[in-house]
């Protein structure tokens, strides 16, 4: 799936690490991973968030930034920040206009899409920097809520890239 599928270009209220409000143009890497949450109340989200926190020096070590983004408001965002601490950024998205560019896949129909915590289900993106056009080279779209890439896995499709 190449990068011209999507706009790419978003530019979203940041609570954690980085500049107040970033864009692609913002992120000095060479790779991005981007996460896109269900909501602020799903535990899982929350775990993840806290899993790649734990291991966040292995991306920074392969030139990649985490980039979390939450389909709430920049009040709930703020409070996972004070919880977590996290180390890259994380985007307040209330519109969920980042999911939606990314067809971030929803359960049960209009419903699903009308309420994020029923619906609304996790997805991984992961970019390809170095060119002059972003190339999305990876995407995981998530089932269910916990159905979630793996760290090491992702790891190693970032290691396959910089080869």
């Amino acid at each position: 799936m190449s990068a011209n599928t999507h706009t790419l270009d978003f530019e979203l209220p940041n609570v954690a690490a980085g500049p107040d409000v970033l864009s692609l143009a913002t992120i000095e890497s060479d790779f991005m991973l981007l996460l896109l949450q269900r909501d602020y109340y799903c535990k899982v989200c929350r775990r993840q968030v806290q899993s790649m926190k734990r291991r966040y020096d292995e991306f920074e070590s392969r030139d990649a930034e985490v980039v979390s983004v939450l389909p709430d408001p920049p009040e709930r965002a703020e409070k996972w920040q004070r919880s977590y601490d996290l180390p890259f950024p994380l985007l307040a998205d209330p519109g969920a206009d980042v999911g939606d560019e990314f067809d971030q896949p929803t359960r049960f129909g209009a419903l699903g899409k009308l309420h994020d915590m029923v619906g609304r289900m996790p997805e991984a993106v992961l970019v390809d920097l170095r060119g002059d056009d972003p190339d999305v080279t990876y995407t995981h779209r998530g089932s269910s809520p916990a159905d979630r890439p793996e760290i090491d896995d992702l790891l190693q499709r970032i290691d396959r890239l910089a080869s």
